[in-house]
């Protein structure tokens, strides 16, 4: 059973809501080029982004649920988000097709970095299940790099 009062469990739930910042901030901006993308590549990009998006979405409930299963709070409003996360905002809607995939980049290959940073806090935690779902989250987004990096060529 996962302790409470533990340092280090309190430390990975706060960890784990920058993580849903992240996720909520990453969803926002990958939904956001979809609907702007253009150009010659715009059906590919389009559908693409649209499918990265959903994927990041559907691991939003997962990750606020498992703050909560260890005895933590979740993030409770868009100030949180936009204090707690790592993703920056992007207002341009006429950011070219080019720019958008190399954003969605760095941003998801930024994800990976602090993805990879909690394993040690799960651990100290005595946090199996956490562990675990990092290792997905990883390689989803690990996943979401490589397809951004290959567009790039």
């Amino acid at each position: 059973m996962i302790d409470p009062n533990n340092n280090s469990t309190t430390l990975m739930v706060a960890q784990i809501n920058d993580l849903l910042a992240d996720h909520f901030a990453l969803y926002v901006k990958t939904k956001s080029f979809h609907w702007h993308v253009k150009g010659p590549r715009f059906r590919d990009l389009h559908l693409l982004f649209d499918e990265q998006a959903v994927a990041i979405q559907g691991q939003i409930d997962v990750i606020g649920e498992r703050a909560r299963k260890l005895g933590g709070d979740t993030i409770t409003s868009l100030g949180m988000i936009a204090q707690q996360t790592q993703v920056s905002d992007q207002d341009n809607a006429e950011l070219s097709a080019e720019d958008m995939i190399r954003e969605l980049r760095n941003d998801n290959a930024a994800m990976v970095t602090r993805l990879k940073s909690m394993k040690d806090t799960a651990e100290a935690a005595g946090d199996n299940a956490t562990d675990g779902l990092l290792d997905d989250w990883t390689d989803a987004a690990e996943e979401r790099v490589w397809f951004l990096t290959a567009l790039l060529g």
